[in-house]
């Protein structure tokens, strides 16, 4: 099937992919880029459609085609025309996809636990951190995040109170892909948190006003980094008495740190004591 029309039933549905109210009418995320199509794959994704233009097709873009067709996906051939039409941004490549929108609770990041629970007998002893995004509205933050979280070894990331969609497109190209891989979910703030304490999770709390220095705190522990955004910061509900607010060193003029910034800070201290 070759699609030359810009018109075309198909192309027009996937191109209301790039809103939120077309992904969630359809229940389906429009996917961009080799990478981002590739970790889809792996994090088991559903792939549905498989838009191909052979005249901007790559090696690589090829074989991966092979892997997203092998899985499932029906692959439709388009026009350059048409591929610029569904890209997103000034992004054309050879391949585009769009997918079932993946749908993750607390329960599956809950497996998180399960599993080293089961292979370490003993929940003191372990030392995973999860990430906590409260209050996000704009979707390259969350992705910025979750790519800082994969690199350095978080074990999951869950969305409190977000003002976003998970998979807008933003948040996957921000992410690289990470969002695919990485146990990722949403939540209110008060199933987060009710859901951390079950779980036995140290509460690190970063706001410009913590009292605890970062590099006091033992990540060595399970823990939760639960970061707000730059507005609102964290809402009251995290100023519980097993809630440790820790701040960084603000040293210039301005008061407060992009959330991706924190979260590497943070990411990356749990990581330095846990290594």
């Amino acid at each position: 099937m070759l699609i030359t029309s810009l018109t075309n039933p198909r192309i027009k549905s996937a191109v209301k992919l790039r809103e939120r109210h077309g992904r969630d009418e359809q229940g389906r995320i429009v996917i961009d880029g080799s990478r981002e199509i590739g970790l889809a794959i792996e994090g088991g994704v559903k792939i549905r459609e498989l838009f191909v233009c052979q005249k901007l097709l790559q090696p690589d873009q090829a074989q991966l085609a092979l892997r997203a067709l092998a899985a499932g996906a029906q692959r439709i051939d388009v026009t350059p025309p048409v591929m610029e039409k569904l890209a997103f941004g000034q992004r054309v490549e050879g391949i585009l996809a769009t997918a079932e929108t993946p749908r993750r609770s607390l329960s599956d990041v809950g497996q998180v636990f399960n599993l080293s629970k089961k292979q370490s007998g003993q929940i003191e002893n372990l030392s995973y951190v999860i990430a906590v995004l409260e209050g996000i509205e704009k979707p390259g933050n969350v992705g910025a995040v979750l790519r800082t979280a994969d690199a350095a070894g978080v074990a999951a990331l869950i969305v409190a109170d977000g003002g976003t969609d998970l998979f807008n497109p933003n948040a996957i190209r921000a992410s690289l892909g990470a969002i695919f891989t990485l146990p990722v979910c949403a939540a209110s703030s008060a199933e987060t948190l009710a859901w951390l304490r079950n779980n036995h999770c140290q509460i690190i709390a970063a706001r410009v006003d913590g009292s605890t220095p970062y590099t006091q705190v033992n990540f060595r522990q399970p823990t939760a980094i639960v970061l707000g955004s730059e507005a609102h910061g964290l809402s009251d509900q995290w100023r519980g008495n097993d809630t440790i607010s820790v701040s960084l060193p603000m040293l210039g003029q301005v008061d407060s740190l992009n959330v991706s910034s924190t979260a590497a800070v943070l990411f990356y201290e749990a990581l330095r004591q846990r290594r």
